[in-house]
């Protein structure tokens, strides 16, 4: 028996090694590498030359353009989450209902998920047209003369940025969240209407807390996304008008592939990782205080 379960054994790891090799050096030593490489100057033409903690004293000392890039990474943040989880837990309180044409409403929402973000940008690109965009045409027609530039003006365009992500990932949180309102035993609805409890005092004493395992999910990989948006930002604005929609990846982009800099790209790559892993933690580290296990 010991015998045939070493078989067994070896020809798992068969099957596994080539998943675990790829892992290896396509995740793991890509990983090691870009750390590596955040020490050093290299343009992957000249010999690269290590600098040290240059780069990352640059970043906060020298390099303006990287405080503005943080900031606007941090107003969409802002402007997103709260957007995605707000609107996604109403979305799922009225579809998680028996309504006419239920299912149609639901796969109406998760739509935009499956739509490739490029192809969603360059549709939302044309709606934000300031001069034959469907969206100020609306805006026209209910009486607004003084038209906004959505993709030309500073003060436009990261909220442009923010409606199309918002409307582009908040079906994935309206499903998110009615899977965790399906979970909730009926029975708790039941007694409470017999107690005379209001539909205010049932979603606050019963909805929110039992749905708060499910926010909690939601919120935290709405942030993590949220402070990896490119695509958008790339395809809309290009990062303008004035850097005004240039965001940390779109930064990285730039330092790797436009101007070379390997070694302050992998810097800010690992600040990033630094400022997610920073704000994961904290929201696990309170998570005690309002999420509640049945």
């Amino acid at each position: 028996m010991s015998g045939l379960k070493s078989k067994e054994t070896r020809i798992a790891w068969l099957f596994l090694a080539p998943s675990f090799v790829g892992f290896l050096v396509f995740v793991f030593g890509a990983v090691v590498f870009s750390l590596l490489l955040s020490f050093l100057d290299w343009d992957m033409l000249t010999t690269p030359k290590f600098v040290g903690l240059s780069n990352y004293i640059k970043l906060f000392t020298k390099d303006a353009t990287f405080l503005l890039v943080l900031k606007n990474t941090v107003v969409f943040v802002l402007g997103t989450v709260p957007s995605r989880v707000i609107m996604g837990l109403l979305l799922a309180l009225a579809l998680v209902k028996k309504i006419p044409l239920r299912s149609f409403f639901r796969a109406t929402i998760f739509f935009p998920v499956i739509v490739p973000t490029v192809a969603a940008a360059m549709v939302w690109r044309w709606i934000f047209n300031a001069d034959f965009g469907l969206l100020n045409d609306l805006l026209y027609r209910l009486g607004v003369s003084n038209l906004p530039q959505w993709l030309a003006d500073p003060k436009w365009a990261m909220v442009a940025i923010i409606i199309l992500s918002v409307w582009k990932d908040v079906g994935f949180s309206a499903v998110l969240f009615m899977a965790g309102l399906q979970g909730i035993p009926e029975v708790l609805y039941e007694a409470a209407k017999i107690d005379g409890a209001s539909q205010f005092q049932t979603f606050w004493k019963i909805t929110l807390p039992l749905l708060s395992p499910t926010t909690f999910f939601v919120i935290v990989i709405n942030v993590i996304s949220s402070f990896q948006v490119f695509d958008q930002a790339y395809v809309l604005t290009g990062g303008g008008p004035g850097n005004a929609t240039n965001t940390l990846v779109y930064y990285i982009y730039n330092n790797a592939f436009q101007w070379f800099k390997m070694g302050y790209a992998s810097a800010i790559a690992w600040v990033l990782f630094a400022i997610i892993f920073l704000a994961t933690f904290i929201q696990f580290k309170y998570q005690k205080r309002w999420v509640y296990y049945l």
